[in-house]
This record gives structure tokens, sequence and C-alpha cells, in this order.
């Protein structure tokens, strides 16, 4: 009786031993699902921000928590099934959609360079207090734009854990899904709350919570415009890094990878250890990024000679319907 007893004591240690090794299984596998789609999160938080820009500040963190039970929405309910399924019956077209989001994803790299570099000037808009109907409006608008961003990241969080059975990779890309929205929305409202708090601060008596509230007040402006720089620039390496691999994957033109392998190889050979790995990386990096940029200058000159606008991004097209509504 007790030789059974121990005996079942010790199937349950052993089951409970697996299913934590599992559990770490699925918490490294996330962590390196979602260190792929990094690029992407970046571009995420870069372009959320710009939808509470001009509104009323008792707004901001309500219009930011309606866009982050959307996002969540997007991930769990529209894409997570629609990509399991994929690649449970259909796994031969993941590299195929995954260039199509690399194409997309370079195209809105090269379109804000091309922004930036057209000199379009960008004008302060006053807070003010929208509609209801407008806020609604907003908040479809950036869940819409959301989507795409979500499903680019879902996919290469999917393809990363590819080789995991079907309920392994249920539990990692909800974690992802959480994980990753929790992230992107929870620095969007340190973000767009940074200069009420640094004004909040520069009113106190104290002149060292004076001097932090103006420096946070005053950084706001560069903050955004860093994020925005690191998105576009991450926009484009991802973007290319997902079109040169894939391309090479389904084989269509195995030339560019092979290429871009070898100058990594040869970095690795002539400087060793971890300066070498690291130069070969940026040099992979640095690749990639041109191919965005070529492969997204094409798209954006494409669009540019279609009938419909293609030259502006949801939040320009918004403010400019709110303009003439006025």
């Amino acid at each position: 009786m007790s030789a059974g007893l121990f005996g079942l004591l010790d199937d349950v240690a052993a089951i409970a031993k697996m299913a934590a090794a599992s559990i770490d299984d699925v918490g490294a596998a996330a962590g390196r699902a979602t260190t792929k789609a990094a690029g992407v999160v970046v571009d995420d938080t870069a372009v959320t921000p710009q939808y509470v820009h001009g509104v009323a500040a008792e707004r901001e963190l309500p219009i930011v928590k309606q866009i982050a039970i959307g996002s969540i929405r997007n991930k769990l309910l529209l894409i997570l099934p629609a990509a399991l399924l994929l690649s449970e019956f259909l796994p031969d077209l993941l590299p195929v959609i995954l260039m199509i989001g690399g194409t997309f994803l370079a195209y809105e790299g090269a379109h804000k360079v091309w922004h930036l570099l057209s000199r379009h000037d960008d004008h302060d808009v006053p807070a003010t207090v929208i509609s209801p109907e407008a806020e609604k409006q907003m908040v479809a608008g950036a869940i819409r734009t959301d989507l795409i961003l979500s499903a680019e990241i879902m996919v290469i969080a999917l393809d990363e854990v590819a080789d995991e059975g079907f309920w392994a990779r249920l539990a990692i890309l909800v974690v992802v899904a959480i994980a990753i929205t929790i992230a992107v929305y929870g620095v969007v409202a340190l973000i767009v709350k940074m200069d009420d708090t640094g004004l909040l601060l520069s009113q106190r008596r104290s002149a060292l919570a004076q001097k932090v509230g103006r420096g946070l007040v005053a950084a706001m402006p560069r903050l955004l415009t860093v994020i925005s720089l690191v998105g576009t620039v991450a926009m484009l390496w991802v973007g290319g890094h997902i079109l040169l691999v894939n391309v090479h994957e389904v084989g269509w033109w195995d030339a560019p990878y092979e290429w871009v392998h070898g100058i990594e190889h040869d970095i690795e050979h002539a400087v060793h250890g971890f300066l070498g790995a690291t130069l070969a990386w940026l040099a992979n990096t640095g690749i990639s990024a041109v191919i965005g940029l070529a492969v997204g200058a094409v798209v954006v000159a494409v669009v540019m000679v279609l009938p419909f606008k293609g030259d502006k991004d949801p939040v320009e097209r918004y403010g400019e319907d709110e303009t003439a509504a006025h």
C-alpha cells in the first residue's frame, strides 16, 4: 500500500517537473519570438502616441486604453486563430505571408524617409476636446493600423516557433500577444503623460522638482523624434531581413542571402570573439535596411502614381478630415 502511494507520488512529482519544464520552454520560446518581432514592436510604440497628439489631457489615457483593448482583441480573436490554422494546414504559405508583411514594413519605412526628405512641415495641433463620435473614429483608425502591425508581430513570432506542437504554439503566441500589448501600451501611456507629469513637477515649490519637470516637458518632442527614427530604421531592417531570408527560404532567389551570409562569415573569421559577432550582425542589419529601403522606395513610387492618395498615413488623413469637418 505504502509502496503504491510512494510510486504515485513519484509519478506526480515527475509530471510536475515535466509541466514546469514545459512552462519554462513556453517562456523561453515566447521570449525568442518577442525579440524576433522587436522591430515591429518599436514601430507600434512609435505610431500610437500620434493618435492622442492634440487631444485634451483627460482623454489621453482612456483613448490609449481603448486602443490597447482593441489591440489584444486583434491578436487573440482575429490573428491568432487564423495564424494557427494556417501554420497547421498551409505552412508553406507562411514565408509568402511574411514576405508580404516584410514588403509592407519596407514601404512604411521608406514612406517615412520620403516624408522626412520632402521636408513636409509638421504643425502643432492644439489640445482640444473632441466629440465622442470623433474619438470613436480615432480609436477605430488606430485599431485598424494596429491590426496590420499586430498581424506582422504574430506571424514573425509564429515563424520563430513553427517547429513546436500545436498547443505549445498556442500557449507561446498567447504569451507573446499579452506581453507585447502590455509592453507597447504601457510605454505609450508613459510617453503621452510625460509632459503632463513634467508640467505638474514644474509647478512644485522644490527647485529640483521644477528643474526635472521643465526637463521632462522639453524632452518630450525629442523623445518622440528618437522613437520615430528608431521605428523607421527598425521597419527597414526587419522588412529587408524578412525579404532576404524568405526569398531564400522559398527558393526564389538564393544569391542575396548567400552573399550576405558570406560577408557575415568573413567578418566573424577576420575578427574573433564578441566584437566579430557584433560587427557581423551590424553588417547583416545594415544590408537588410538598405534592401528594405530599396524595396520600400519602389512600392512608394508605385503607390504615388495610383489614383487614390498614397502619400499620407492614417494619422495625417484623420487630422485633415477633422479640420475639414470643423
